[in-house]
């Protein structure tokens, strides 16, 4: 999907470079975020964003939050998506934009997984705040990074 954005010939790649930016700036995930943010954005994602966001400034996650059910990570792996530790920012941002799809499809059963999967991210993203980020073991994975910006961008407690 993004791949095929990048130009074959001169290896430049439209999602890291703006076409207004230098050599030495690079396109953000909050960029990217934003961007997704202006979509069409499913009341789904928008009433599990208000609830993160809400949660994250009253309460700063202090309960512990638990993981994800093998159920859940079944869900998952139904649709190939690896857990939020393990999923880089450029996966994430490309997993939103089809999760935004599928929650606008009429197939009923695809509607209402995008929407589960809306909400595992977002419990995966509140135990991995929760635990002060110390499930995330490698810098590569920063795809929590890129689901808490779209989570911002998209709330209406900003």
């Amino acid at each position: 999907m993004l791949e095929d954005i990048v130009d074959k010939k001169s290896g430049f790649d439209l999602t890291s470079k703006s076409s207004f930016s230098n050599s030495e700036d690079s396109f953000t995930s909050r960029s990217y975020a934003a961007m997704l943010a202006k979509n069409d954005v499913p009341y789904s994602h928008k009433r599990v964003a208000d609830n993160y966001i809400v949660i994250k400034r009253i309460y700063k996650f202090q309960a512990v939050q638990s993981r994800i059910t093998p159920t859940e990570k079944e869900l998952l792996a139904k649709y190939d998506f690896n857990t939020l530790e393990y999923t880089t920012a450029k996966q994430m941002n490309e997993e939103l934009s089809l999760l935004q799809k599928w929650s606008a499809s009429i197939d009923a059963e695809l509607k209402a997984d995008a929407d589960k999967i809306m909400e595992i991210r977002a419990k995966e993203l509140k135990f991995i705040d929760a635990n002060c980020y110390a499930t995330i073991s490698n810098e590569i994975y920063k795809g929590y990074v890129a689901l808490s910006h779209y989570f911002e961008e998209i709330s209406k407690f900003k």
